[in-house]
C-alpha cells in the first residue's frame, strides 16, 4: 500500500470515528437543552427506580416501626411476667405481716420488737411502693360489690344489716394494671 492509500484510509477512519461521536452526542434542540434518541426510556427507567426506591424506604420505616411496636410488647409482657412472680412472695410477706402480735411498748424488749415490727411495715410499704411504680394496683375489696372479672368469691357468710353480695372479707389479694388484671382477688362475700 502506497503512502497515500494510508493516508486517505486513516483519514476515512478518523471521520468515521467523528461521525459515530457526533452521532451519540445528544444534539441541542431550538431552546439548548439535549435531546437523545432514548431519553424517554432513561426516564422511564429512572422513575422506576426512584419508585422502587421509595418503595424500599417506605418498607425499611415500616419494619423500624413493627420492631419497635414488638420491642415494646416484649418489655411489657417481660414486666408483667417478673410482677406475677413477685405478687405472690408479696401477699405472703402482707399476711405474716397482718398476723404480728401486739406488742407493749413499755418494756424496753418489746420497744426494740416493735422497732423491728415497724421495720418490716416499712419494707412492705416499698413493695407495694414498687407494684405502684410499675402501674399496679390492688384491686379493692372490703365493703366493695363482688364483681365476678375481678373478684373469686371462695365462701359466702351471712350478716345482719350488709347488703346482699357485698365482700366482706379478703382471703387472698388482687392486681391489676389499667388494662390487665394479673390476678383475681379471691374474696368472702355476703349471701
Amino acid at each position: 500500500m502506497s503512502e497515500e492509500q494510508k493516508n486517505n484510509n486513516q483519514e476515512e477512519t478518523e471521520k468515521d470515528e467523528k461521525e459515530k461521536t457526533e452521532e451519540e452526542k445528544p444534539k441541542k434542540s431550538f431552546f439548548g437543552k439535549n435531546v437523545c434518541k432514548d431519553c424517554e426510556k432513561h426516564k422511564m427507567e429512572s422513575d422506576e427506580y426512584k419508585a422502587g426506591w421509595q418503595r424500599a424506604l417506605a418498607d425499611y420505616k415500616n419494619l423500624q416501626n413493627e420492631i419497635s411496636t414488638r420491642r415494646s410488647e416484649w418489655v411489657q409482657m417481660s414486666e408483667i411476667q417478673i410482677l406475677e412472680d413477685f405478687i405472690p412472695v408479696y401477699e405472703n410477706f402482707k399476711k405474716a405481716f397482718y398476723h404480728h402480735p401486739e406488742v407493749n411498748t413499755d418494756n424496753e424488749e418489746h420497744k426494740a420488737f416493735k422497732n423491728w415490727i415497724d421495720g418490716i411495715g416499712y419494707i412492705m410499704k416499698q413493695f407495694g411502693d414498687i407494684l405502684k411504680n410499675h402501674g399496679v394496683e390492688e384491686i379493692k375489696t372490703v365493703g366493695e360489690k363482688f364483681d365476678p372479672q375481678i373478684h373469686e368469691a371462695v365462701s359466702e357468710e351471712e350478716q345482719e344489716g350488709i347488703e346482699s353480695h357485698i365482700i366482706l372479707k379478703e382471703v387472698d389479694g388482687g392486681y391489676k394494671t389499667k388494662d390487665r388484671i394479673i390476678k383475681v382477688a379471691k374474696v368472702i362475700i355476703n349471701k
